[in-house]
C-alpha cells in the first residue's frame, strides 16, 4: 500500500484569496459526454470571449468524460483530437468513462456489460456499431470488433490524457480530491471517481478544486471547490468557467435536452 502523506494545513477555507497563474488566463470546460453540438458552440462562446479580452497566455482545460452517453463520443473525441486554437493552449484531463473505455479495449471483458449500460451503447454507436449486436456477442469477441472499430488516433488520444492541471491557486481535475492528501499523493482513482467524502468537505485544500463528474444543477461554488458538470447530455447545458488571476466568470451553451432511458450514477 502507497503511504500517503497528509497535509498539515487544516484551516478553514477562506484565508486566502483565490488567484489564477499572473499574467496568463484560464478556461475549463465541464464534462461533455458526446455533446459535440454544445462543445462546438461553447468553443465559439470561449473564443469570443477571449478576443474581447486583453491578449494573456491562455489554456482551454476540458475537465474529461468527453465520451458516452450523448449521441457523438466519436466527433467529440475527433474534435479534441484536432483542436489547435491559435490563442490557447489545450490542456485534456481524463474522465472515468475514458478510463472504463480504455480498459475495456485492453481487454477487461468482465466490465463490457456494465460500460454499456452506463453509456458505452451510446459511444459504439457513434463509431458505427449496433450496442443491441455487439453485446450478444462473447465478451472477447466484442472487444475484438470495438478494437476493429476504433481509430488508432482516438485511442492514442484518450491514452495521453493528463490527471490534473494546476493554475495558481485553482486545481483542474476530473471528479476531485481525496480530503487532508497532498497533491502529489492523491490515488488516481479518487482523482477520476471521487465523490464522498470529497464533495462534503469543507476544509482547506490548499487550492480551490475545479471539477466536474457530479451533476449539478447549476456551476457549484464553495470556499474550497467549484463543480461546472451542468449535465449536458441529460439538461443540454455545457458549462465553461473562466479565469484569470482573482476574476471568474462562466460561460454556457445550450441546446436540445437528451434524457436517457436509464440513469446510472457512474
Amino acid at each position: 500500500m502507497r503511504f500517503l502523506k497528509k497535509l498539515s494545513n487544516t484551516s478553514k477555507p477562506g484565508n486566502r484569496p483565490a488567484g489564477g497563474q499572473p499574467g496568463c488566463r484560464a478556461y475549463a470546460v465541464g464534462d461533455v459526454h458526446g455533446r459535440l453540438d454544445l462543445l462546438e458552440q461553447l468553443l465559439e462562446m470561449i473564443e469570443a470571449d477571449a478576443v474581447k479580452r486583453p491578449e494573456r497566455k491562455t489554456y482551454i482545460v476540458f475537465l474529461g468524460d468527453f465520451i458516452d452517453r450523448g449521441p457523438a463520443s466519436a466527433g467529440v473525441v475527433e474534435k479534441l483530437r484536432t483542436y489547435s486554437p491559435s490563442f490557447a493552449k489545450p490542456i485534456f484531463i481524463a474522465g472515468n468513462h475514458e478510463e472504463v473505455f480504455l480498459r475495456v479495449l485492453g481487454g477487461e471483458d468482465r466490465i463490457l456489460r456494465d460500460w454499456l449500460n452506463f453509456g458505452g451503447a451510446e459511444c459504439v454507436q457513434s463509431y458505427g456499431i449496433d450496442p443491441e449486436k455487439l453485446g450478444r456477442l462473447e465478451p472477447a469477441a466484442a472487444i475484438k470488433r470495438l478494437r476493429e472499430a476504433m481509430p488508432k488516433a482516438h485511442v492514442e488520444f484518450l491514452e495521453s490524457l493528463a490527471d490534473t492541471f494546476r493554475f495558481g491557486s485553482y486545481l483542474f481535475v476530473h471528479a476531485g480530491i481525496r480530503p487532508g492528501i497532498e497533491l502529489m499523493h492523491q490515488d488516481q482513482f479518487d482523482l477520476r471517481w471521487i465523490r464522498e467524502p470529497f464533495l462534503s468537505d469543507e476544509e482547506e485544500h490548499g487550492m480551490i478544486v475545479v471539477h466536474g463528474h457530479t451533476i449539478v444543477p447549476d456551476v457549484e461554488e464553495r470556499a474550497n471547490r467549484i463543480c461546472i458538470d451542468t449535465g449536458a447530455y441529460r439538461t443540454g447545458v455545457l458549462t465553461a468557467i473562466g479565469l484569470e488571476e482573482a476574476e471568474r466568470w462562466y460561460l454556457s451553451a445550450t441546446g436540445k435536452k437528451e434524457p436517457r432511458g436509464s440513469e446510472v450514477a457512474a
